[in-house]
């Protein structure tokens, strides 16, 4: 069975005179949530169907191969077997949702200079090749025009907002719900902000940092850490689901201000087995405060023989064993991948702060070989430091 579908650019004159049919062809029937008799699908399998004109092809396949030819248009197989799986369900779902239509989706982004728009380039760039269509790019800042915007996305047919970074995501906010949105590069978000759409955080997956760390470190049981509920409650439940995927006892400290912060770190680093004990840093602008907290840290747990692991990629460089950072292309393709399925469903897949899962890894060598580990080679990594 065949799915096709022809972009109307340079389309109509490249085959005004091999025309195939009437128009666009769309076989997608039940198949997208149910199965089907294998009759049915068997019958599907072995139709034909007749060109306008026979002599250009003696076969369905013939006739496929033509098509192709043309770059202006797009063959999808799609192969049913007697079951179709919810994994089947959403691969197919995406494939439709490229056939909806050029300018489907609309990324907002900040109006911002370099280093960061370089990061939200490469993010666009993963969207653009899992969307395949084209895909509308809008520079959004604070004093963006929300009707004219809203003007815009209609002209544009613009199904789906994916929002990137604080300003994309606050001037998706006040469109009202009037079309999806999924956000990413960002790392947390208000609970209005996330009632209605699934925020993907620049937190790195717990989960992924205690994996690594026990590829690392394999005697680690018990790992600490200090966070500010009101940022980062969301993480810890996270992370105690990953701690205890992964065999660790996860003892986390909660500190509002940074009086509390330092008690608890102090507390922390008085008791900490360095055999098998660890300290987590996560993105936390009270309890990981650049200034006063992170080089006190940093120092004892130099001191103690600590392993001091960090969410933020910039604390490799200053002393911390590891990090992991995002791997922006790829998380590209995750934001679009969620767009395509907003498309096809029409909600959401989920709602609420999702963690970073798209990532690379950076570690400082100098810290590893001062506990006592066997890296391995800096090449092992995406990024090693003392930089070689």
């Amino acid at each position: 069975m065949v799915m096709l579908r022809m972009r109307t650019t340079n389309c109509a004159a490249r085959l005004s005179r091999r025309r195939i049919g009437k128009g666009t062809w769309l076989l997608i029937g039940s198949l997208l949530f149910g199965g089907m008799s294998p009759a049915m699908a068997n019958s599907l399998d072995s139709a034909t169907v007749a060109p306008a004109n026979s002599r250009q092809s003696d076969s369905f396949a013939g006739i496929v191969r033509e098509i192709e030819a043309y770059p202006d248009v797009v063959v999808f197989p799609i192969y049913v077997a007697e079951t179709v799986n919810i994994a089947a369900n959403r691969r197919l779902s995406n494939k439709v949702a490229q056939a909806a239509g050029d300018g489907a989706i609309t990324v907002l982004y900040p109006d911002i200079g370099e280093p960061y728009r370089s990061v939200f380039t490469q993010i666009i760039d993963g969207i653009q090749a899992k969307a395949r269509g084209q895909v509308n790019n809008i520079a959004v800042g604070p004093k963006t025009d929300l009707g004219e915007l809203k003007d815009t996305l209609r002209r544009q047919e613009s199904r789906v907002v994916i929002a990137l970074g604080r300003q994309g995501l606050k001037t998706a906010s006040a469109l009202n719900g009037d079309i999806g949105v999924v956000v990413g590069g960002v790392l947390s978000a208000s609970e209005d902000e996330t009632r209605n759409a699934q925020v993907n955080s620049l937190s790195p997956d717990p989960a992924l940092l205690f994996s690594r760390l026990k590829g690392m470190m394999p005697k680690v049981r018990r790992i600490y850490t200090v966070y500010d509920p009101r940022q980062n409650e969301w993480l810890i439940r996270l992370a105690r689901e990953g701690a205890h995927e992964h065999g660790l006892e996860l003892v986390a400290y909660e500190a509002q201000d940074l009086r509390a912060a330092m008690r608890a770190y102090q507390e922390i680093l008085a008791k900490a087995n360095s055999s098998s004990d660890a300290l987590w840093l996560p993105q936390d602008s009270t309890t990981v405060e650049e200034s006063t907290v992170l080089p006190m840290v940093l120092q004892d747990s130099w001191a103690r023989n600590l392993a001091l692991f960090s969410s933020s990629f910039s604390h490799v460089k200053r002393g911390v064993l590891f990090s992991l950072y995002p791997n922006n292309v790829e998380l590209g393709r995750h934001l679009a991948g969620n767009a395509l399925n907003m498309m096809a469903s029409g909600v959401p897949e989920t709602s609420g702060m999702m963690p970073l899962r798209e990532v690379l890894m950076a570690v400082n060598l100098r810290t590893a070989r001062h506990l006592g580990l066997n890296p391995g080679r800096p090449q092992s990594f995406d990024m090693a430091f003392p930089e070689q």
